[in-house]
């Protein structure tokens, strides 16, 4: 395996200044910034995990800091709140994607980052720098495995390359120089985990997990600061992450156009709180119903053609995924997303409120089937496309198919629907005033002494 990938990217994350980042990359970064800080509000107030969450948080003693958590008003430890924000931006299943890597970007960085720079009163500009050098690290971590390699053995990659990125990302909040950055490192990969064994009933271990890689981002970037002495050649070594997390990783690409090629332009931001697999399917039923005016009573039978390792999360086993009643089940049925497609002609955080249960969605998923289509699959792991079909009662097919869902890079939402995103997601909790004051804190972050506007409401 090729040597000192694991040098290269230190050297590059260690050393990132806002200056050396295009205003592109910078501006890219903020709106991820403002539609992780939108889901995070309303995953406090209406997600069932969250208080539990809390509790055992307080009961192991960690609820005291200066740290914040979105939506609330306390204050814990910077690992609690590592933990606890990440949670909360992965709890509504809304986070940004990283196709080629099938994973969210922000969702580990971004809290670890926010914890790391509350605790030492950094400035927004080394907040930007930090979250973006993650970002830019947990993208390459994950094409360098291969998504679908990795998600063979059962891994989450937002879990496991999201520890690694966090701790990178840390380091350089802390302002670690190479060295101790690359001990952070590999103390990170010894706390590497995630699994896609919440598939199997709807688990909350999926948000806790990826809490847990921010929290260990934090803890490892703070040992390694205090001293303590992490493997060298964490990701290419003979134990390292990439040969252990996947039969054939590629480690060039982690340091590939590094600092030139920027993958957080590659980020996307979902419009549905969904599997990112089962979007290009919903964007095509949303656009059938509308074109043709469709009712449960003319649907015959429903056919969404995925990529094989989408079919995995959202279509297998499919009595399973047509008998979804909880919100973790809903959001990874593509059944059931169809269903609400179908007939609501959207799919929001309330869907799952209104939907789940319902005898007519019922019905409807048990019509709907998820087959491997072929042209779909020559698109993964570039990109999340589907082909949908529906036969009608009268004998008519209608057929759609949709290379690239609404929010990729090259079908990027405008400032205006993100906007309209997280009003949506805060308004119910919070005022306009609040929720501006937000969102101008985020625009401006670099030019930010402190951070704590960001947890006005």
């Amino acid at each position: 395996m090729t040597k000192q990938i694991s040098s290269t990217l230190v050297a590059f994350t260690a050393g990132l200044q806002c200056s050396d980042i295009p205003v592109t990359v910078r501006t890219r970064a903020k709106l991820l910034m403002a539609d992780s800080v939108g889901i995070a509000i309303r995953a406090w107030h209406d997600v069932d995990s969250t208080q539990v969450h809390v509790r055992a948080l307080a009961a192991l003693g960690l609820d005291h800091g200066i740290c914040s958590v979105f939506g609330s008003d306390k204050r814990v430890s910077p690992g609690a709140a590592a933990e606890l924000n990440g949670a909360l931006i992965h709890s509504l299943d809304f986070d940004d994607t990283y196709a080629a890597g099938a994973l969210h970007p922000s969702t580990t960085i971004l809290p670890a980052v926010l914890a790391a720079a509350q605790q030492e009163k950094a400035s927004g500009e080394d907040v930007l720098a930090g979250l973006i050098a993650g970002i830019e690290a947990v993208c390459r971590l994950s094409v360098a495995l291969g998504a679908a390699n990795h998600y063979d053995r059962g891994f989450h990659p937002t879990a496991t390359c999201g520890t690694l990125a966090a701790a990178l990302a840390v380091s350089r909040v802390l302002g670690l120089g190479p060295e101790q950055t690359e001990s952070a490192l590999g103390i990170a990969l010894s706390q590497t985990a995630g699994s896609l064994q919440f598939l199997s009933n709807g688990a909350w271990t999926k948000r806790f997990q990826v809490g847990s890689a921010a929290r260990a981002g934090v803890t490892s970037a703070y040992l390694a600061r205090e001293g303590y002495v992490g493997p060298v050649e964490p990701l290419e070594g003979k134990h390292g992450f990439l040969g252990a997390y996947a039969p054939h990783p590629d480690a060039d690409r982690v340091v590939e156009g590094l600092g030139v090629d920027w993958r957080t332009l590659d980020v996307a931001i979902k419009p549905y709180p969904a599997c990112r697999f089962a979007h290009a399917a919903v964007d095509a039923l949303i656009a059938l119903r509308h074109q043709h005016h469709l009712g449960l009573n003319q649907i015959e039978q429903v056919v969404c053609g995925l990529p094989a390792k989408g079919i995995l999360l959202v279509g297998e086993p499919i009595t399973l995924k047509r008998q979804a009643d909880t919100v973790v089940q809903g959001q990874f049925s593509m059944p059931f997303l169809a269903a609400v497609a179908l007939l609501d002609g959207e799919v929001s955080w309330d869907s799952y409120a209104r939907r789940l249960g319902d005898p007519e969605i019922n019905r409807l998923m048990q019509r709907v089937d998820v087959i491997q289509d072929p042209d779909v699959e020559a698109l993964f792991p570039a990109s999340f496309g589907a082909r949908v079909a529906i036969q009608l009662k009268d004998g008519r097919r209608l057929e759609q198919f949709v290379a690239s869902p609404k929010g990729e890079p090259d079908n990027f939402v405008t400032q205006d629907e993100l906007l309209t995103k997280f009003r949506s997601l805060v308004s119910p909790y919070t005022d306009s005033q609040c929720s501006d004051a937000i969102l101008a804190t985020i625009y401006e972050i670099e030019h930010s002494d402190s951070i704590d506007a960001l947890f006005a409401c």
